[in-house]
């Protein structure tokens, strides 16, 4: 065993690993201010504690939920505050929400738009093509 693993401390890429996050999202979300800065050793490689490694997981499910950045922000200080109100945590998942829906429908609309566009194409020799057309239509635009 090593003194790393005797003292529960992990390496950037051990830290990563049980966080199933890389090392490279470690460093961003450090930069972010999202990780706080963690010890390092005299040759200035940094340890990681199971603290920070849970911290870790607490982000990759919120990015896997579509969290932004400052979203995760505000509800790692949640998380971490206590005295927190879980109004405040239910504020910030409820406009997330409604943004995924909307988000949602625009995609379902395009997927709608797309299908009748690749229906309507003949897809053979001749040079006419819905598709193109639609995109080549200017909708709004000055000429």
């Amino acid at each position: 065993m090593t003194d790393m693993t005797m003292t529960n401390t992990f390496n950037i890429g051990q830290a990563a690993e049980r966080a199933k996050v890389s090392a490279k999202m470690v460093r961003h979300y450090e930069a972010l201010g999202l990780l706080p800065a963690v010890l390092r050793t005299d040759s200035g490689y940094r340890q990681y504690t199971e603290r920070e490694v849970h911290t870790l997981r607490f982000i990759k499910r919120a990015r896997d939920l579509g969290f932004s950045m400052p979203e995760i922000s505000e509800l790692l200080k949640l998380w971490h505050n206590k005295r927190r109100s879980s109004e405040n945590v239910k504020r910030i998942a409820s406009v997330h929400l409604a943004d995924l829906d909307r988000r949602i429908a625009e995609l379902v609309s395009m997927k709608q738009t797309l299908a009748s566009l690749v229906h309507c194409c003949h897809g053979d020799h001749r040079p006419d093509c819905p598709i193109l057309d639609q995109l080549g239509q200017e909708h709004g635009a000055a000429p």
